[in-house]
């Protein structure tokens, strides 16, 4: 509601459908993800980045009913991951299909209604990825760009979550993650725009960033290694950002120092993000669990994360 709150004024009775799209996603989302992870708080975050995280607050450049369907699709998916157990377990893979076939129905139907929420022409560019790593340059830049990525903390928590899947094991979920990805890249058919495929493997990456975010509460001295890891990729992050503001400054007349500085505040997020991993692996390798401890450590971070990106993204998209 504060991202919004601002923008009451100036909206039309359909925009309001914005605030309902991303509370239905992040509810969707957090009762998924609790078939996977059964900390609260990790459940909570893995909802808050899937409906406020920069994919679903960036279909608002399109028309409100894309982001409706987004905010169905973990539901859908809900009929594949709590139904059918033991002998009837096959019955969850056609389930598994729902989502799909959801996104297929949609453009479909909505055809003969003239309704295009998402052209078939808009597509995932090799341009977008740099949303992965830096949100604040991608939205600054290109406001009708497809946001990806999980903003830049959560980053450590989904290398955590990614691990844990291959050493699971999930070939289901892998699956899922691996077509969303491959119908994402291809050309629109049946007048389906590729992005809207984006949505499934962003609502997989939501759910590692809960998983990952348990992982790392409880790591213990074993996991030491992955928790040192992943807070090695965080620095490393850092420098990258660092080195593209430096890019920037060095723009002729100073006419990138503007992106330059978005360039800083994700390395400062970075930063950030790798200190706390790093207090996590400390305790970890002096066999500290103190659980409590962590999720302060790990909620506040990510907190601070999501509220500042999510509100850039929104005041630049309305």
């Amino acid at each position: 509601m504060y991202l919004y709150q601002p923008y009451f004024k100036h909206f039309n009775r359909l925009q309001y459908l914005l605030v309902v799209n991303v509370c239905l996603a992040s509810l969707g989302c957090f009762v998924l993800s609790r078939r996977w992870v059964s900390a609260f708080w990790g459940s909570f975050f893995a909802g808050a980045i899937y409906g406020f995280g920069p994919f679903a607050l960036g279909l608002a450049n399109f028309h409100p009913t894309a982001g409706l369907l987004a905010a169905i699709i973990p539901w859908l998916f809900c009929p594949a991951a709590f139904g059918p157990k033991a002998r009837w377990r096959w019955v969850s893979r056609p389930l598994s299909a729902l989502p799909f076939l959801a996104i297929l129905l949609f453009f479909q139907v909505s055809i003969p209604y003239r309704l295009f929420a998402v052209w078939t022409q808009a597509k995932l560019h090799l341009g977008d990825l740099l949303g992965l790593i830096a949100p604040f340059y991608l939205a600054q830049r290109n406001i009708t760009a497809t946001l990806v990525g999980v903003y830049h903390i959560p980053i450590a928590a989904l290398l955590m979550g990614f691990s844990m899947l291959l050493a699971a094991k999930r070939l289901g979920i892998i699956t899922i993650f691996a077509l969303g990805i491959v119908l994402a890249c291809c050309r629109s058919f049946l007048s389906v725009s590729p992005v809207m495929w984006l949505t499934i493997p962003v609502l997989c990456c939501s759910i590692l960033v809960g998983a990952g975010m348990q992982g790392l509460a409880s790591a213990g001295f074993a996991d030491r290694r992955w928790v040192l890891a992943a807070t090695v990729i965080m620095g490393i992050l850092a420098i990258v950002t660092l080195l593209l503001a430096i890019k920037c400054y060095q723009i002729f007349a100073g006419l990138g120092r503007g992106y330059a500085k978005l360039f800083i505040y994700s390395a400062e997020m970075y930063i950030f993000g790798a200190i706390a991993v790093a207090i996590i692996f400390f305790m970890a390798r002096a066999k500290l669990r103190i659980a409590p401890l962590r999720w302060v450590i790990l909620c506040s971070a990510m907190a601070v994360d999501i509220f500042l990106v999510a509100t850039f993204i929104v005041d630049r998209i309305l």
